[in-house]
């Protein structure tokens, strides 16, 4: 993750703030799922937030595609960990629902 948007911001290019924003909003949830799930077990809304991250980091590997091909590739065991991640949550929450 840090090699992928350290390429984009050195890149400088027109498309690159927007890019990046997706990245730091994808970061955030990433930040916030692990207070939510491990901390508060929250198990739902937990879910809710990765939802959430799954999408923004299909955003930047999308926005980052268009930029630098190779910084999105580099993005890609990080979704699939989400997704995986993603699956772990619900399963969770609807096991003790």
């Amino acid at each position: 993750m840090g090699i992928s948007i350290f390429r984009i911001l050195e890149l400088k290019k027109k498309k690159v703030v927007e890019a990046a924003n997706l990245f730091w909003i994808q970061l955030f949830l990433n930040g916030i799922w692990t207070p939510i799930f491990f901390g508060s077990k929250q198990f739902f809304f937990a879910f809710i937030v990765i939802v959430f991250m799954w999408v923004y980091i299909l955003k930047t590997i999308r926005a980052f595609a268009k930029i630098d091909k190779f910084s999105s590739y580099l993005l890609y065991p990080y979704l699939a960990w989400v997704s995986f991640a993603t699956l772990l949550n619900f399963s969770i929450w609807f096991l003790n629902r």
